[in-house]
């Protein structure tokens, strides 16, 4: 049988695994912290103790790795799957899924295209219990007939997705709905301060919202974190939100466009990891506002 190989045994990566092995996939995971890749050891998954072991056994691999710099050293680093690769063997297809760069992701896809690697791009939109769920969405980028190659990883990880064009385009299409998402977080964890400095119950408050035309989705799965100041167990954590809001910034730079709202959740994300919450969910924007008092 194929063998599917999962480059990160973080919240998505776990999440990824998991939906990889009820689809019938057989898994194999590599993670440079070895407690983590062995937590996931288990009926159909193995833990790999290289790049090269899963270069070697894989068909496709998906990256569920940190940034831009991480995605490029597992491929073109020192020990990593190029560099590891025996000469002429068949590479695997590699899907990234981490929110990147869309610039640098393009031009390490032309890189590693001319060294005869299928790369593809599928930022996933929604938390890691969504993606275990069966409910985060893809937005895919890259060579359409390498899309249908890798449809049956595709349909496992985000059955729902968008095809949006050249590599690079899924990046970009991901930090325009990180914006808008983080954007919402923002509002409603305000809301929420707002209402508790007048005397209301955020939880109850949160009912209230829900049932108002100011619903959305986020205060389903964000709402009643900041609601009861749950942030220790994240499905998604403050220093990816900053991550991504950070190139955000300098993708609107480039295109000479301001984003001022997203330069005050950049200075509130900010807050929050240097208060040592950098791997609380990053629901806990809420208490970031909370913290902007009136002077006395």
């Amino acid at each position: 049988m194929a063998v599917t190989g999962i480059v990160g045994a973080g919240l998505m990566g776990t999440a990824m695994t998991r939906r990889l092995v009820e689809a019938g996939f057989e898994v194999c995971v590599f993670d440079i912290d070895e407690s983590k890749r062995s937590a996931l050891v288990g009926p159909q998954v193995r833990a790999a103790d290289s790049l090269a072991e899963l270069t070697r056994r894989c068909t496709a691999v998906i990256l569920a790795v940190f940034d831009t710099s991480q995605v490029e050293q597992v491929l073109e680093g020192v020990g990593g799957m190029l560099d590891s690769a025996a000469e002429g063997a068949r590479l695997p297809v590699v899907i990234c899924t981490s929110t990147c760069d869309p610039d640098r992701l393009a031009a390490l896809s032309a890189r590693v295209h001319a060294r005869g690697l299928s790369f593809l791009e599928a930022p996933l939109s929604g938390t890691s219990r969504q993606m275990a769920a069966g409910d985060a969405v893809g937005l895919i980028g890259g060579d359409r007939a390498v899309v249908e190659e890798s449809a049956a990883v595709l349909d496992a990880i985000c059955p729902a997705r968008h095809y949006v064009g050249a590599l690079g385009n899924g990046s970009r299409a991901k930090l325009v709905v990180n914006l808008i998402l983080g954007l919402n977080r923002a509002a409603i964890a305000e809301g929420l301060v707002f209402a508790e400095r007048l005397g209301l119950d955020r939880e109850a408050m949160l009912g209230v919202a829900r049932a108002s035309a100011a619903y959305s989705s986020v205060m389903e799965t964000k709402g009643p974190l900041m609601a009861r100041r749950e942030f220790a167990n994240p499905q998604s954590r403050v220093d990816q939100s900053l991550k991504d809001f950070k190139l955000m910034l300098q993708q609107a730079e480039a295109a000479r466009q301001l984003l001022p709202f997203a330069a005050v959740y950049v200075r509130l994300l900010e807050d929050c990891v240097q208060l040592g919450q950098a791997a609380w969910d990053n629901a806990a924007i809420v208490e970031a506002i909370a913290r902007r008092r009136h002077p006395d």
